[in-house]
């Protein structure tokens, strides 16, 4: 059986690592590794591939930056001669950036079979690229597996039969689990606790100079209270240049980290505060508060078991939780430690056991 895995962005790293690693597993499988090159910092990602200790990739189509519609139709394009040449038997995509659709889309023309890692979550908000991603996507999936049981309703809800959807658990919670005894010995230099964690890079936030300009002195007042460490997104560091904040600010602004070094982080902080989708989950398994600065989340069970809370854009309620948590050390809401279910380290297993039965049947 010959499984062709297609990554564009670091979170897919994250997801695919651990089921590369189970596939592995069995004598049977063949794998092929696809790389698009959405994430185009060839640094960055291949720092994310060695400390993820995945192996290099069989095929890099480049397609590098754009928009939405310009880099859906580059991965596409180069995507297609790559499938009709290598003839998998199943083509796994992973989570909602524009090259898990783009591939789902050519696999669908070309009637080869797909399955979607981390299917079934929704915002419920379309003017979000990632929901169009995760909807179209799931669509034309032939397995679907699901992180968490909301995930399960959602498809259901939309038609999908049940034979089709496996609810297996967070694939990136196995590469966490995993790696963060790693984690602590990759701290950036000079981190001093308490603080709080910052990241953002969503258009929505960061393309409004004037809420962003208010997030920073919100951020700064913050900083009289603890350290607040911002690796920014290169989108984002373009925007504070807009503003000319630069580094400027009494925040702590570093380049994007490599994976072990951001969990290390992530583990110790205080608070997160992050637009981020697989920050939150992470977050909640660490049980870190984390404070997600958008209006919905595609990750409910973040709030109902874990340790997230939505603030939106609403600067005072970022105030007010933060106050809360530097007095509680912990969300308002927080119950002791819930375990989210096959939040195990074994998601990936049971992607692979699916797999290879289904082959079979």
């Amino acid at each position: 059986m010959h499984i062709l895995h297609v990554v564009g962005a670091r979170p897919n790293f994250m997801k695919a690592a651990p089921v590369l690693r189970a596939l592995s597993a069995y004598p049977e499988v063949r794998q092929t590794l696809v790389h698009t090159g959405q994430h185009y910092d060839a640094s960055m990602s291949d720092v994310f591939f060695r400390q993820l200790e995945m192996p290099e990739a069989d095929v890099n189509l480049g397609v590098g930056s754009g928009t939405h519609g310009q880099q859906t139709a580059a991965v596409m394009t180069a995507f297609e001669p790559v499938v009709i040449e290598r003839k998998p038997d199943l083509v796994l995509v992973y989570g909602d950036v524009n090259s898990t659709l783009a591939a789902a889309l050519v696999c669908a023309k070309l009637a080869v079979p797909v399955g979607h890692v981390e299917a079934g979550l929704r915002s419920r908000d379309r003017s979000m690229p990632e929901e169009i991603n995760r909807l179209l996507t799931d669509r034309l999936s032939d397995l679907l597996f699901t992180p968490s049981e909301d995930g399960d309703q959602n498809l259901l809800h939309e038609g999908i039969p049940q034979s089709r959807i496996h609810f297996v658990g967070n694939v990136m919670i196995d590469t966490l689990v995993r790696l963060l005894p790693k984690a602590d010995a990759n701290l950036p230099d000079a981190v001093t606790t308490p603080y709080a964690l910052v990241t953002l890079h969503r258009p929505s936030n960061v393309d409004d100079l004037a809420w962003l300009r208010d997030l920073l002195a919100t951020l700064s007042d913050l900083s009289g209270h603890l350290s607040v460490i911002f690796p920014v997104h290169p989108r984002t560091r373009q925007r504070l240049r807009d503003l000319g904040a630069g580094d400027s600010t009494k925040l702590r602004l570093l380049e994007p980290l490599p994976y072990l070094e951001f969990i290390g982080l992530q583990r110790r902080a205080t608070m997160v505060i992050t637009d981020s989708g697989g920050i939150q989950e992470e977050t909640t398994f660490l049980g870190v508060p984390c404070l997600t600065v958008r209006e919905n989340t595609e990750r409910p069970i973040t709030i109902s078991l874990g340790t997230n809370q939505l603030v939106g854009r609403d600067l005072q309620k970022l105030r007010s939780s933060a106050e809360v948590i530097l007095q509680q050390k912990r969300m308002p809401q927080q119950d002791e430690n819930k375990p989210v279910p096959l939040w195990d380290g074994h998601a990936a297993e049971r992607v692979a056991r699916i797999i290879v039965r289904s082959s079979s049947d």
